[in-house]
């Protein structure tokens, strides 16, 4: 079982930058992915970035070049660093653990799911 919180959500203005992190514990083994998630109101749960086993990360077209996906294996934190924020990014913006992951962005890949916390952007 794989525990994760995430921290650092909160307001920002437009064009404005966020640091959201995740706290990892549990059996996490090599072949874990790990990922962001958002859903806005309304809307459906979407991926936002994913850092896969292999180290390879799959971005979702609307944040690329915006956001940065990490991971301090030291500390089992992940991280979204969130650059040249639109109100469009406003969502609740889950971390997401998952084993031998196909589809990086595909929120049924991932069985562990932290609490979530808030961005939201004002213009």
């Amino acid at each position: 079982q794989v525990q994760l919180v995430e921290s650092g959500g909160g307001t920002a203005q437009a064009g404005g930058s966020l640091r959201l992190s995740c706290a990892a514990s549990g059996n996490m083994h090599n072949f874990y992915s790990m990922a962001w998630f958002r859903q806005g109101a309304g809307k459906e749960r979407e991926g936002v970035a994913s850092l896969g086993h292999d180290d390879s990360i799959t971005y979702a077209d609307s944040v690329k070049r915006r956001f940065t996906i990490s991971k301090d294996n030291a500390k089992n934190t992940l991280y979204l660093q969130m650059n040249s924020l639109t109100p469009e990014d406003t969502a609740m913006y889950y971390c997401a653990a998952g084993a031998y992951v196909a589809d990086k962005l595909a929120p049924h890949e991932y069985n562990s799911w932290g609490q979530g916390t808030q961005v939201t952007v004002s213009s």
